[in-house]
């Protein structure tokens, strides 16, 4: 198939990061039905979700929206059932949220071995990540991850179809030999097929609900989506064109 150049998601792609949220969550849910016991977990997580993706408008994936998300929670329950709001209060909540961006991430199996063979035959590899350049940061680092990137890392706080445009022009990325690869619809695979590119959508186990969208969009190039990272080797060493002599199916879950 000859050299490609491959862009990779980072959450939830090549590391774990809803999970970790999810028992963050999980904690935070404890914490405030200990306070509001009347009030149902379903409702409070519904809650929080609402109100932690509608301020991605205004503060995109900065780390720094989720612990305010949920001590916009607590406010909420507070003034809804007339309790005085407590600052030793928000900052618990605060403490829980914040928790969450110490953790020693972990990356997917077979990461390193898929990026070792992947760069050893030639490809050019980048990482096109949401959030902020910190946190990120520290994730690549602990991970050793510029051993494969180097400088070849983008990181956007809005991660959408301009971001991914830029990305492109950045790096003068021809279409034909160009791959998007990621979990999410939302900000990797619907992207990459409104810049005309190749994409590769592996699910997480784990979806934030802010990913699950329906695509209808026609790919100018591939669309497959497969079940892990270990497979990606072998796409790009056999793949020529023609998706029928491939194990995987060119379409995508959209439920």
């Amino acid at each position: 198939m000859g050299k490609q150049n491959l862009i990779f998601d980072l959450d939830d792609t090549l590391i774990h990061c809803n999970k970790y949220f999810r028992a963050t969550i999980n904690s935070f849910v404890n914490q405030i039905k200990d306070w509001f016991p009347f009030i149902t977990r379903e409702e409070i997580t519904q809650k929080q979700l609402e109100i932690d993706i509608k301020s991605i408008s205004e503060y995109g994936l900065n780390s720094s929206r989720f612990p305010e998300s949920l001590v916009s929670v607590y406010i909420f329950y507070s003034e809804k059932h007339q309790h005085k709001i407590q600052q030793e209060k928000i900052d618990i909540v605060r403490k829980i949220g914040q928790q969450v961006f110490e953790i020693e991430v972990q990356p997917f199996p077979y990461m390193y071995e898929v990026l070792n063979d992947l760069q050893q035959e030639g490809h050019n590899l980048y990482m096109y990540t949401g959030g902020d350049k910190e946190n990120q940061t520290r994730k690549i680092v602990q991970l050793e991850l510029e051993a494969y990137f180097g400088k070849n890392v983008f990181i956007y706080e809005h991660k959408n179809t301009e971001a991914l445009k830029e990305v492109l022009q950045m790096i003068k990325a021809d279409p034909k030999t160009t791959w998007m690869i990621g979990n999410s619809l939302k900000t990797d695979i619907k992207p990459a097929l409104e810049n005309g590119i190749h994409a590769i959508h592996i699910p997480s186990e784990l979806e934030w609900s802010y990913n699950n969208i329906k695509i209808d969009i026609e790919p100018k190039g591939e669309l497959l989506t497969i079940n892990s990272l270990i497979q990606l080797p072998e796409i790009f060493r056999k793949y020529d064109g023609c998706v029928g002599e491939q194990s995987m199916q060119k379409t995508m879950s959209q439920d």
